[in-house]
Formats: structure tokens, sequence, C-alpha cells
């Protein structure tokens, strides 16, 4: 199983960027997806959540209306456009994976929990300056 994230990158605040996450070695449409960050020095913090088919979606309240998780299950890939950054979003930014109804999802405290999932990538890096 691998999951491989690319996207990140410098930014100044207010502006975007949109990280991709491609999955190989699972069967992609099976899994509930996360998006989780560590800022530096601190937890993982769970970030966004998309279901099987993308129907319901699920984000931490610091960033509704900023960003939007998405997936093309065709593609084998989940992404995360993130608008209007600020310096607060700074951190490794992290996607995983999990088949486990009742662990992964499909209820909002489920997908909070990520830190439970069974699947991750080694993350893509995110600085916004001031």
């Amino acid at each position: 199983v691998r999951l491989v994230e690319s996207g990140g990158g410098l930014v100044q605040a207010g502006g975007s960027l949109r990280l991709s996450c491609v999955v190989s070695g699972l069967t992609f449409s099976a899994n509930y997806m996360s998006w989780v960050r560590q800022a530096p020095g601190k937890g993982l913090e769970w970030v966004a959540y998309i279901e099987h088919i993308g129907s319901n979606t699920y984000y931490v309240e610091s960033v509704k209306g900023r960003f939007t998780v998405s997936r093309d299950n065709a593609k084998n890939t989940m992404y995360l456009q993130m608008n209007l950054l600020n310096p607060e979003d700074t951190g490794m930014y992290y996607c995983a994976a999990d088949p486990r109804p009742g662990i992964a999802g499909p209820s909002a405290s489920c997908a909070r929990d990520a830190v439970q999932y069974k699947h991750w990538g080694q993350g893509t890096q995110v600085t916004v300056s001031s």
C-alpha cells in the first residue's frame, strides 16, 4: 500500500495551494479518506474527510469555507484545495486511508479520529509566510 502526497510548498498569506494524494495497493473507492496535518512542535490535527464516493465531507472548523476536499476514484487520487491560507495552516500535511466502517467513517466523530487510520503517506510540507 502506498499513499504519496504532493503539491506542498511555500506560499504567502492569502495564497492557495492544491494538494494531491495518489493511492496504490488498495481499492481506493472502498476507503474513507482524510487529510491530517501537524504543525511544528504540535500533535496531529485532522483537517478534512471525504467518504467513498465523495458524497459526504467534513472539515475542522478552522478551515471551513477555505479548504475543499475532493476525490477522483478513477484516478485513485484525493485532493485538498486550500485557499486564503494563513500562517496557522503551516505544517506537514498527510493523507490517510482506511476502509473500516465505524472506525474511519462514515460519522463525523469517526472522521475526526483519523489518527487511527490504517494507511498513511509520508506527507507534504506547507509553509505559509506572513
